[in-house]
């Protein structure tokens, strides 16, 4: 879900109109069944579909994605970081971070900045969503090697990425193609170790639990490592620190209980999460969305009143 390149143009070549943009959120927390309430993308764009066998230890769910803009027309998606690696196979117009032009298939790394995605055209693909502590499994490298960034999957795959989305696309159906990455995605972890990091999946799950607000040292002890061990362990397998997975556990938090009040009291709401103030609530919400708590709210109600699942 990727795409859009920069052009120059000559002097002698009239330059095509800038494209119109609008921004909208995308917002999706491990509870959501297809994306939150805030999000602000046409309703029946997402699909879900079920994650079965050994997969589900190494998946938490895989979507599949269908927009098109009219010609002229983009949309900047500002999408909430959670944390996740994800697989994004592409059969349409490859969305892009910024200018750079997006990959057909690609790995993107987990990150705690939000993204600013650049929507043209006809978008049609599969979004894979890997478990914390899962993705080395089937990437065959640590998640901590791709953090922060996107890379082609040929460059994981040693070009095999390439042709499992050429299968795909020739399937005769969403279902198919569906069966087609799953069992690509079996046949990987067989051929590797195919396990998942049991304590670095643990701690996340841990540190989601309580909001972000479990100190490290417990959780630590929770899982039996040392915490130096712990957060080394953590950046190999998850791609962040256990520090940056506690501030999105926060902010998540803070989400959920915005979900329920459209008028909140935001001094009360950042003690009850675990902020130390309400300026530590501000600086969080624009360090982890790039924006404000009030405006992400006026965000979500926009596009909560324009969505539906």
């Amino acid at each position: 879900m990727r795409g859009g390149t920069r052009c120059r143009t000559s002097p002698s070549v009239t330059a095509m109109p800038k494209p119109s943009t609008n921004e909208r959120l995308y917002v999706r927390l491990d509870d959501d069944p297809l994306h939150g309430p805030e999000a602000g993308m046409p309703a029946g764009t997402l699909r879900a579909f079920p994650v079965t066998g050994l997969l589900r230890m190494h998946v938490a769910h895989i979507l599949l994605y269908r927009e098109t803009l009219p010609e002229g027309r983009e949309v900047l998606e500002r999408v909430l970081p959670d944390g996740a690696v994800r697989l994004v196979f592409n059969l349409g117009d490859a969305p892009s971070a910024g200018e750079s032009a997006g990959h057909a298939v690609e790995a993107i790394g987990a990150s705690a900045a939000p993204a600013l995605v650049r929507l043209r055209r006809k978008m049609e693909g599969l979004s894979v969503t890997l478990r914390p502590g899962a993705a080395a499994a089937l990437l065959g490298r640590p998640a901590s090697e791709i953090a922060g960034t996107a890379v082609h999957l040929d460059e994981l795959w040693r070009g095999r990425g390439a042709e499992l989305l050429e299968r795909i696309a020739l399937q005769p159906d969403d279902a198919a193609r569906v069966s087609v990455l799953c069992a690509a995605l079996q046949r990987r972890l067989a051929d590797g170790d195919g396990a998942v990091h049991a304590a670095a999946m643990r701690a996340a799950q841990l540190i989601a639990m309580s909001g972000g607000r479990r100190p490290l040292r417990e959780v630590a002890a929770a899982v039996g490592l040392g915490e130096r061990r712990l957060q080394q362990v953590f950046r190999q397998q998850v791609g962040l620190s256990p520090r940056a997975w506690s501030r999105l556990a926060r902010l998540h938090a803070c989400v959920r209980a915005l979900r329920l009040q459209r008028e909140p009291a935001w001094a009360d709401l950042a003690l009850d999460g675990g902020f130390y103030d309400q300026s530590h609530l501000i600086n969080e919400f624009q360090a982890l969305c790039g924006l404000t708590p009030t405006e992400f709210l006026g965000r979500a109600i926009s596009g909560s009143s324009k969505t539906a699942d």
